[in-house]
């Protein structure tokens, strides 16, 4: 008789049969294999006709779930192909399109104990929130100072990840919302030290830059399900949106600093022979700079530039125009950096949200800009992803990188669907400075996804 059971992360597995997926660990006595391969050492005993005993799941207290969510045809058509996959696979859908009652209903259907895996606190609590909404029981919390385990519980990566030689035996699924961040070095160790045979990936943007979205199959499973923005706002299941890009001159000062700190870095390129055409070129110049002071002398002129066409006093004078044309409307200002975020927010006394801003802090802003009482709020990059952010119909961008998922992330945040309502997108960038390809190369990348991502 075969015997299968947890060990801080792992699993093993005592008998005369190793299986595929095992190493014989000769200090214990038995196989040793990783945690995720629970369902594949299933299957093989049972196709090999061995018998065996299952020993390995120790999960809390079944709760009755008398949830009552209910799926438009997308989310549905989401989750039976999640279904048909075996229970594994990733969604992709825009922002605002609803994948959290995607996993919900999931989690009605199965009825088994289920760790939802976020990445902040922000969404921990309106996971939180959700499950007490739709599935009408309180969650269990683990993470932001708390360790409370229940049928249904949400988790940080980070807590995730440190607790997983005691957690990864407690659950039957996991769902892992902006599953984008699971295929870090880190992070993918959350998905091999659980046993959960079932498993759903939630995101906007499935691709990431140093490619290691090709990791999240072996992890999660297939992207399953793909939907883009526009298929839903021509469903109309979202807000119609306008898109415009605005191009603004420098001051004579600002052109004469960007010109002045670009060269010193192209410079350095010519002087090294360094060519950048992807991000790994980018990459293998910032490590340069850890051992060569004129490399990071380079990259800090780079910067400098940067900053000065992002923060161009120009574009201040454009969002002074543009609040004025909007002041009826619900607006949100994203920026790349916390100094021009608050120099904004003393200029037009407009409340500032950064990483910077307390957690309650940052809930009032919010809630407020959700009951009307605040009609715009400006913001670095804290807003892009994850935060359940309340209906706004504008959004102006002075700054930015050149990630599709920012782009997406910060249109998602305009497309919740009201009547009659066409959302609003407005960028605005420096002339003859990098931005204006950093706006390009972002574009490019979400045409390239929006052709590649498979439906």
């Amino acid at each position: 008789m075969h015997r299968l059971w947890f060990d801080k992360g792992t699993l093993l597995l005592r008998g005369e049969v190793g299986t595929p997926y095992g190493k014989w660990d000769s200090r214990r006595g038995c196989y040793r294999v990783k945690a995720c391969h629970y369902r594949d050492v299933l299957d093989f005993f049972r196709e090999s006709n061995l018998s065996f005993e299952d020993v390995v799941f120790d999960l809390p207290v079944f709760e009755q779930l008398p949830g009552s969510v209910e799926l438009r045809a997308y989310q549905d058509k989401a989750l039976d192909r999640w279904l048909i996959a075996g229970k594994r696979g990733v969604l992709v859908l825009p922002t605002a399109a609803g994948k959290t009652f995607i996993a919900l209903k999931a989690i009605e259907l199965l009825k088994v104990p289920t760790l939802i895996v976020v990445p902040t606190l922000d969404l921990l609590d309106q996971w939180k929130k959700r499950v007490r909404e739709c599935l009408n029981v309180e969650a269990g919390v683990v993470g932001g100072g708390e360790s409370v385990i229940r049928m249904v519980t949400v988790s940080t990566y980070d807590s995730a990840y440190v607790q997983a030689a005691f957690l990864g035996n407690k659950f039957m699924l996991l769902v892992f919302d902006e599953v984008h961040h699971l295929a870090s070095p880190g992070y993918m160790q959350i998905a091999e030290m659980y046993s959960a045979p079932y498993r759903m990936g939630l995101t906007a943007t499935y691709e990431r830059g140093d490619k290691r979205h090709t990791l999240l199959p072996l992890l999660v499973g297939d992207p399953v399900y793909s939907v883009s923005v526009e298929e839903l706002t021509a469903g109309k299941h979202l807000s119609d949106y306008t898109y415009e890009k605005i191009a603004v001159e420098l001051t004579e000062q600002e052109q004469q600093m960007y010109e002045a700190n670009m060269a010193v870095f192209r410079n350095y390129l010519s002087k090294k022979r360094f060519v950048l055409r992807t991000s790994s070129d980018f990459k293998r110049f910032i490590m340069t700079t850890g051992r060569d002071p004129h490399a990071r002398e380079a990259l800090l002129a780079r910067n400098k530039a940067l900053k000065t066409a992002v923060n161009s006093e120009t574009k201040l004078d454009l969002l002074s125009k543009k609040l004025e044309a909007y002041k009826n409307e619900k607006v949100l200002i994203f920026t790349l950096y916390n100094d021009l975020v608050y120099t904004i927010s003393k200029r037009f006394l407009i409340p500032a949200v950064t990483y910077q801003t307390p957690r309650e802090e940052r809930r009032e802003t919010l809630t407020n800009f959700g009951n009307g009482k605040y009609k715009v709020i400006v913001t670095s990059q804290v807003l892009d992803e994850g935060v359940d952010v309340p209906d706004a119909s504008v959004g102006i961008i002075l700054g930015g990188t050149g990630s599709k998922r920012e782009f997406i992330q910060r249109l998602g945040r305009l497309l919740r669907k009201k009547e009659d309502k066409t959302a609003k997108l407005v960028e605005i960038i420096s002339k003859e400075t990098v931005e204006v390809n950093i706006s390009r190369r972002r574009h490019l990348k979400q045409e390239k996804q929006d052709n590649n991502v498979a439906k």
